[in-house]
């Protein structure tokens, strides 16, 4: 070509960088018109890690497709599969907490959220034991509108019981039997409450709440536990017979005849040494 049909370096350094832009650009356009496509193989490569077992792989497939596109339509549900994951597969407690948490904090109005919310009280309870936070995250989830109220207020008695604040677990399974004055947790709910006054050494309030258990409940499987806490209630107090006969009248129907046997045994020996034989 001679010198007069050349371009000028300018001109060729303009057109090759118009080029590489057209070739960025449409790059660029096919990757966001593809992109939803893109995150749904991703995603779909996350379950069929967690179907093949490859629970840790899975997690992390999850997680960074969230991290690295928070606003993509599978963003909160690849977040709660990440978090479930690592609570129920893996045991990395504290890497699901952080991640329900996130999934409150950034996608309150998905309905993932509120599955999250369970997710962030049951493991501070049952999985970190941190009862304090986890009566929180109950009471928060009491403040919704939900179908479940019975069974949250159930774990929010429980909490206090684990942490040995028997008077305020009381207060919490009756506001229980307040509020839902025909739950099928009735019988288990009051005798728990004979519990708590049995731990307080009240006796007398113990042995009244085990009554009410197995005069109420006859049927139920907390019935034979009330006998059995009453006759512990009685020979607190000393009257040993009365609980010797009420330990006897569990035989056959008590659920644990090994436990029910050595104490008949123990509390029979503690009636000859008071009678001398």
């Amino acid at each position: 070509m001679s010198r007069r049909g050349k371009r000028p370096k300018h001109q060729r350094l303009l057109l090759a960088g118009a080029v590489l832009l057209l070739i960025v650009l449409g790059g660029l356009f096919w990757y966001r018109s593809h992109l939803g496509g893109i995150l749904e193989q991703r995603f779909q490569q996350g379950l069929a890690l967690r179907a093949a077992g490859d629970f840790a792989g899975a997690a992390e497939v999850l997680r960074n497709l969230q991290a690295e596109h928070p606003d993509g339509a599978r963003a909160a549900e690849a977040l709660l599969q990440a978090g479930t994951l690592l609570h129920q597969s893996l045991g990395r407690y504290q890497e699901a907490l952080l991640a329900y948490l996130t999934l409150e904090r950034d996608y309150a109005g998905a309905p993932q959220s509120a599955t999250a919310r369970v997710q962030v009280a049951e493991l501070y309870k049952y999985r970190l034991d941190d009862q304090p936070r986890a009566i929180s995250a109950y009471r928060r989830l009491l403040e919704e509108p939900r179908d479940d109220g019975e069974r949250l207020q159930y774990e929010v008695a429980d909490c206090y019981f684990r942490l040995n604040n028997f008077e305020q677990a009381r207060i919490e399974f009756g506001n229980l039997l307040r509020d839902y004055p025909h739950s099928s947790l009735a019988a288990e709910v009051r005798f728990r409450i004979a519990v708590t006054y049995a731990l307080e050494g009240e006796a007398e309030n113990a042995m009244a709440a085990f009554r009410e258990v197995a005069a109420r409940w006859p049927q139920s499987p907390f019935a034979a536990e009330a006998h059995f806490g009453l006759a512990a209630a009685l020979e607190e107090r000393e009257r040993l017979r009365e609980a010797l006969t009420i330990l006897e009248e569990l035989q056959g129907v008590y659920p644990n005849q090994q436990v029910l046997a050595q104490r008949i045994l123990q509390l029979r020996g503690r009636i000859d040494k008071r009678s001398g034989r």
